[in-house]
């Protein structure tokens, strides 16, 4: 009892007053049980931040249709990949640069301007007029949105060690619910004037601009989402410099080591202490190199779906309209929360992140295998085995995700985390932006080849999915992906995860 009070003063004498990072600290000591409403505004956060990624999907065939862009129906898909990785090209471009304001001023402001970012952009892009205005709305929207580097080293920060797995498994639980709710609202909500033409006519600015309507709803939610992380949302950046040599870190001096007394690390530039570098941390890059292929398999998925859904059933697709792939995208966003926030916890404590990563991506091959088989179904069969499907594919596909997010926030301390994150974003970003003009081109080309002897059409395109998901699941085996030795993370921060 002596020993754990005389740790609690030696502690308490390194709170400074004024510093944000060290207010969330305190807090953080006094609190009990679910943090409830802390995971609430990171959730909220993350939502908003991925809701424009991927709610253009739905529509993005006939959006590229009304352009009158592509000379031939079966050239759509091509126009789609480029108007999709246009968002994912600008955030690749920046992320680096949030990841390093994000460090220096605050997880706060990077956050607050991704959101404002999206009111404006995402509005401009419903009202896009032709082809080369919506590639630029979305190129601007991608590279102002910093949100999600910086937001998963809020997540990391903004708890307790007991917490820290779920404040990580939110942000991806609430990145896979935007992924499939943006496309959900997209599919309901696009060309309003032919769904509910008692609402809205023809002539109204809805059914002159038909793909308006989703983008202005997600505006509206980002409008509120600045409000509400503008006046409650805490910074949790340490902002207090101690000019004495340091040997710990200030995310470290609550809990590191005291035998020799807490000091806090400065890392310093010019005369002072440089940081590790980022690009040396094979623990880091190593777990950035699967999570990259994952997120290419992810984002891919999402478009070919959608593409592969609408399209006639003579090319292999289910003829579905806009709302039907909304209604499957939704069911999957509402099982995917319900594993993610119950499930994936105790999984995580089970088998650990790694093999949490390599059985999701295994277990994903012979799901996504079996889509060109569902799409011979009809009726009420169809409908349950796709929806079956489709929530088992979303599951597996986040989980991994959260696995490789778990192990990049573990192998870096605080004073880099933003930026370590904000490496993570670019890369997966040009691995994104890759993704749907890929997809895009391999959908239109296995479209044209539906009497080939060897797969024919859309047996290809989840042939080759498939073929990226198994070079992401040998990448999370030795020597490939390499854990940051449990001894350095002891010496950073004991209660580090």
């Amino acid at each position: 009892m002596a020993e754990e009070e005389q740790q609690q003063a030696l502690l308490k004498k390194h709170y400074y007053e004024n510093c944000p990072g060290c207010k969330v600290k305190k807090i953080k000591e006094s609190q009990t049980g679910l943090p409830i409403r802390e995971l609430t505004w990171i959730s909220t956060v993350v939502i908003c931040a991925t809701l424009p990624i991927s709610s253009l999907f739905p529509f993005l065939y006939f959006m590229i249709r009304d352009f009158h862009i592509a000379e031939r129906e079966d050239d759509i898909g091509y126009y789609a990949g480029y108007l999709g990785c246009s968002f994912m090209f600008g955030r690749a471009l920046t992320s680096v640069f949030w990841g390093i304001v994000a460090d220096r001023y605050g997880r706060k402001p990077v956050i607050i301007m991704g959101t404002i970012s999206v009111v404006i952009f995402n509005t401009l892009f419903g009202l896009s007029v032709n082809f080369w205005m919506a590639i630029a709305t979305r190129f601007l929207l991608g590279s102002l949105n910093g949100i999600l580097g910086p937001i998963k080293a809020y997540a990391c920060e903004m708890f307790r060690e007991e917490y820290q797995a779920l404040g990580i498994s939110t942000v991806v639980t609430a990145w896979g619910i935007g992924l499939i709710i943006g496309p959900a609202l997209g599919g309901y909500l696009a060309q309003p004037a032919e769904k509910f033409p008692s609402i809205f006519s023809k002539e109204s600015v809805f059914g002159r601009f038909p793909y308006f309507l989703p983008c202005l709803a997600i505006s509206l939610f980002s409008l509120v989402v600045s409000v509400v992380a503008s006046f409650w949302l805490p910074e949790t950046l340490h902002m207090h410099h101690v000019s004495s040599e340091l040997d710990e870190s200030c995310e470290d001096a609550e809990t590191a080591p005291l035998e020799s007394g807490v000091k806090c690390k400065t890392q310093k530039v010019g005369g002072k202490a440089s940081k590790k570098s980022l690009v040396c941390n094979w623990p880091l890059m190593s777990s950035i190199i699967p999570y990259c292929v994952f997120s290419l398999h992810e984002v891919a998925y999402v478009e070919i779906f959608s593409l592969w859904a609408v399209s006639p059933r003579q090319y292999g697709g289910l003829s579905f309209t806009t709302e039907d792939v909304g209604t499957v995208l939704s069911i999957s966003g509402a099982g995917l929360l319900v594993f993610q926030m119950w499930l994936y916890p105790y999984l995580d404590g089970l088998l650990g992140p790694v093999v949490v990563a390599r059985v999701g991506g295994v277990l994903t091959i012979p799901i996504l295998s079996s889509y060109p088989f569902i799409a011979m179904l009809t009726g009420l069969s169809l409908s349950i085995v796709l929806n079956c499907a489709s929530v088992a594919l979303n599951v597996l596909s986040i989980c991994a995700l959260t696995s490789l997010m778990l192990l990049q926030n573990k192998a870096v301390d605080q004073d880099q985390r933003g930026a370590a994150n904000g490496i993570a974003m670019t890369a997966m970003s040009l691995f994104k932006a890759a993704g749907p003009v890929g997809g895009g081109s391999i959908f239109s080309w296995t479209q044209k080849r539906q009497d080939a002897a060897l797969l024919p059409g859309d047996q290809m395109i989840f042939f080759v999915m498939n073929l990226v998901m198994a070079i992401g699941v040998l990448m999370t085996f030795k020597p490939f992906l390499v854990e940051r030795p449990e001894s350095k993370k002891t010496e950073s921060n004991p209660h580090e995860f």
